[in-house]
């Protein structure tokens, strides 16, 4: 049942703006043009504005915007009653949001929403056309989701793969034409490697070594990693195809220029396949050492399997579980390296969300930040993007260490943490919980 306030009780005005971060929003009126617009609105009508409140983030993620989720918070503590801003769609491009507000008006507690040319008051019509204005806005938003997916899909498909090409190749824009062509310097350094792979039995480390002795480095002017040699090594986009997104399982033929054939490639790969056994202890494994079963409090330590499948070629897997050094008889789980890495950036959420003050920024995990940075910048830069009207965080670069990065860095991420971290029923947890 609606409480409606007598019509008489005086109106309080908050003056929201916000900037949309959206690209296609790009010609939508500044925040000083908003305010300017709804302040000479508020004087030629005599409204009275108690608190002015401004912002930039988007509205299509309910939740996420700090000034808004303030205002509603000062609209349930009554320190006003009403909202002064330029068009619904400056609160609300999605439902949570919307009946955030609706329910505030039901309440009563909401009694006016007053735009440039609208005014939505606490009475079933008027907010059923703010429900309808703010959901058009939300119809908008995943249409132009579904067009921004068509088109990298289209993309794809005429052989293009998005973002920046591998090192031996370069982006080109010419005409407003966007191609990939052959980096003329490292292209034929980058086929070498893969014949020296084949007709030297050459390792990666050897490859490192050459790659040093010639002074090759990426487009950054910095020398490829180990690791960089062995991901440049298994990448199909050098034979012509790429798959997008990764892991997605959508193949696609490239249009540019291949930097060797297919049945290199399927050599290559087989010289890099790792040997079935190996003396125990002797390898590397990314996150050995650096977690404790929560059961028993023994280390936990990696172990790598190949598994059979029917009519295929054997999948290689990685998982780490209890050394058992301590309880022989710990029931404690094996947990995947992609399921632990996946408990992993939930714990690195969750502390950002509650606890980011404890959150340790090592002098390498400041530097990675900044490498991202200038990544990223750079990614949007060539799009044509703004790279300030898209928000990041710790979250953003971890997920970008733990799929592009090597060991060390993934190492590192844990360094974020300045207490002891265990393994639980296949997820990382803290000592707090022990």
């Amino acid at each position: 049942m609606e409480t409606t306030l007598p019509l008489e009780q005086p109106i309080n005005y908050c003056l929201y703006a916000r900037k949309s971060s959206e690209s296609d929003e790009r010609q939508v009126m500044s925040i000083d043009s908003q305010l300017k617009e709804m302040q000479a609105l508020a004087i030629k009508e005599g409204l009275k504005v108690t608190e002015i409140l401004q912002e930039s983030h988007s509205a299509k993620d309910s939740g996420q915007r700090p000034m808004f989720m303030k205002l509603l918070s000062d609209i349930r503590e009554k320190r006003f009653n009403g909202i002064l801003t330029w068009a619904p769609d400056r609160l609300s491009r999605n439902a949570g949001d919307l009946g955030n507000l609706v329910d505030l008006m039901d309440q009563g507690k909401l009694l006016q929403i007053r735009t440039f040319s609208q005014m939505f008051s606490n009475n079933p019509n008027e907010k059923f056309l703010l429900m309808i204005l703010c959901s058009q806005a939300k119809l908008e938003n995943d249409q132009k989701g579904i067009n921004v997916k068509r088109g990298i899909r289209a993309k794809c498909e005429m052989g293009w793969r998005p973002g920046p090409s591998p090192i031996g190749y370069m982006n080109r824009s010419f005409n407003g034409i966007k191609d990939v062509i052959l980096d003329p310097e490292r292209s034929p350094i980058i086929t070498q490697m893969f014949t020296k792979v084949i007709e030297e039995n050459a390792s990666g480390r050897k490859i490192k070594k050459w790659l040093d002795e010639i002074k090759f480095s990426n487009k950054s002017g910095i020398p490829v990693s180990l690791s960089q040699i062995y991901l440049m090594l298994r990448n199909p986009f050098y034979y012509g195809e790429f798959e997008f997104p990764l892991k997605s399982g959508n193949w696609y033929k490239g249009s540019y220029p291949p930097l060797i054939t297919k049945e290199i490639f399927d050599k290559v790969q087989k010289k890099l396949v790792v040997p079935k056994k190996s003396k125990w202890g002797s390898k590397t494994f990314t996150y050995r050492g650096l977690l404790k079963c929560a059961n028993c409090k023994a280390s936990i330590v990696g172990e790598d399997r190949y598994r059979e499948r029917l009519n295929k070629e054997p999948r290689y897997h990685i998982y780490y579980h209890c050394s058992r050094q301590i309880d022989h008889t710990c029931k404690e789980p094996y947990i995947s390296e992609e399921e632990l890495e996946r408990s992993l950036l939930k714990l690195i959420n969750f502390m950002y969300i509650a606890h980011s003050h404890e959150l340790v920024l090592t002098d390498k995990i400041q530097e990675g930040l900044n490498e991202f940075k200038r990544m990223r910048e750079a990614i949007f830069l060539q799009q044509d993007i703004n790279p300030n009207s898209r928000i990041w965080d710790i979250r953003d670069y971890a997920r970008y260490v733990i799929t592009n990065k090597n060991i060390e860095e993934k190492r590192e991420l844990f360094n974020l943490f300045n207490f002891p971290l265990f393994v639980q029923n296949g997820n990382i947890t803290s000592l707090r919980a022990h």
